[in-house]
């Protein structure tokens, strides 16, 4: 009976991003000479300021509300205030994390759901579980997270011909996996779009504080009566296991109506945000100085690290934009495809294994994001390079010149060495 429910039941695969950083936690326990750049962490410890604040909430093990604390929803409406959206603590919900919020987003959406190609490995995987129909529409040349608005007009003119309702259109801004962020034009151009076809933007931000320049965009500007918001401590805070996520909904009819229907989904499942983790939320969202120098100071470390992974990889030979946001590249090396068919590889998948098994680099292969396989494209994460202890971490957030430190020198010169390998 059992084993027949088995056979029957659906499978769900683990995460392609959780599964590489594990399978390359254990190579590098083992003592194998790996080069982990195959997982979106933010690679810095947690402050002393910010522990003090969970050290003296620790004791707190009650059930909080399901909505969060009112003082963490407070400072999380103050954060999108303060960026100019001006924002009510009751259009905020909190969450253990910004990914069970985006499922409980995409499971409220009335039709279809449309994401970037390519678009993080969640989305669609959180769509298919729900049984929501995913429509993938290229992004264009010159950065991700937002689909190309003639070919966004084209897929759904088709799909209007076929039948299929449409409810939403996914957006993330800045981008995973491209490491790069769109223009408030580009932005707006799906708005218009969105506008038009009465869809709801679910807007994932939770790299929002970490664009290189200038200000990161949001459908918020131009589009607020219809957009959701998620975003969290887990990129700009470096505490991505502490699982500390929240949305903003409009303040509208239709935006109350989601927010009681997140709040059904939140109150069935995960209940609430860890209590101790609320007095962080409301601490480090309030953004006092030593937050906002952190996450500067942060800022400048990805974009150095960043743009030097980068430079490798295009004097290697590949095709990439360069990274404006966050911590990661997306290499192509379409122009090595004659190279690399001579050794048998032909998809992204292959190009991926043979730099981890034959050169010891660990990447994501792009078919994982919903490339096309035959692209041979990477995402290539860069925040891990940073340091295998805490004070190797530290010593490079400090530093004035990181590129100097030996083992970022030693982690550039392996990869410099394997991708070179990799080409001949």
């Amino acid at each position: 009976m059992s084993n027949h429910a088995v056979q029957e039941g659906k499978m769900v695969h683990k995460s392609a991003t959780l599964a590489i950083n594990e399978a390359l936690e254990r190579r590098l326990k083992a003592g194998e000479k790996v080069l982990h750049l195959g997982f979106g962490e933010a690679g810095l410890p947690v402050p002393d300021f910010i522990l003090d604040v969970l050290r003296e909430a620790a004791p707190a093990n009650h059930y909080a509300p399901v909505t969060g604390e009112m003082a963490a929803r407070e400072a999380a409406a103050g954060w999108f205030t303060r960026r100019g959206y001006p924002t009510d603590y009751s259009q905020i919900l909190l969450g253990p994390g910004s990914k069970p919020l985006l499922f409980a987003a995409i499971m409220a959406l009335d039709g279809a759901l449309i994401i970037p190609q390519p678009a993080w490995v969640s989305y669609a995987a959180q769509a298919e579980l729900l049984g929501v129909d995913t429509i993938k529409v290229p992004i264009g040349d010159e950065c991700g997270g937002v689909p190309d608005p003639r070919l966004l007009s084209e897929a759904i003119a088709q799909a209007n011909h076929d039948g299929v309702k449409i409810g939403g259109i996914l957006l993330t801004l800045p981008d995973n996996p491209t490491g790069t962020v769109a223009s408030q034009q580009d932005v707006d151009a799906v708005v218009e779009i969105a506008r038009v076809n009465n869809l709801t933007i679910i807007s994932d931000e939770i790299y929002a504080d970490l664009v290189y320049s200038g200000e990161a965009p949001s459908p918020l500007k131009t589009y607020p009566e219809k957009t959701l918001v998620t975003s969290g401590l887990s990129k700009n805070m470096s505490l991505g296991g502490w699982r500390i996520g929240y949305i903003r909904f409009p303040r509208n009819d239709w935006g109350d109506t989601m927010r009681d229907t997140l709040i059904g989904i939140a109150s069935e499942t995960w209940s609430a945000m860890a209590s101790p983790m609320q007095d962080v939320a409301a601490y480090a969202l309030s953004e006092p100085p030593e937050i906002q120098e952190f996450v500067t100071k942060s800022k400048r470390l990805h974009e150095i690290i960043s743009t030097a992974i980068w430079q490798e990889f295009v004097n290697a030979g590949a095709i990439c934009r360069k990274p404006t946001a966050a911590f990661y590249i997306y290499p192509d090396f379409d122009p090595l495809r004659d190279i690399l068919a001579a050794k048998g590889i032909d998809t992204s998948e292959k190009l991926a294994h043979e730099l981890l098994t034959k050169h010891g680099i660990g990447t994501l292969q792009g078919s994982a994001f919903g490339d096309v396989p035959e692209a041979l494209r990477l995402r290539v994460a860069t925040s891990l390079v940073y340091g295998r202890t805490n004070e190797q971490r530290w010593t490079a957030y400090d530093s004035e010149d990181p590129l100097e430190l030996p083992w970022i020198q030693e982690s550039l010169e392996f990869l410099r060495d394997g991708l070179a390998a990799l080409r001949r």
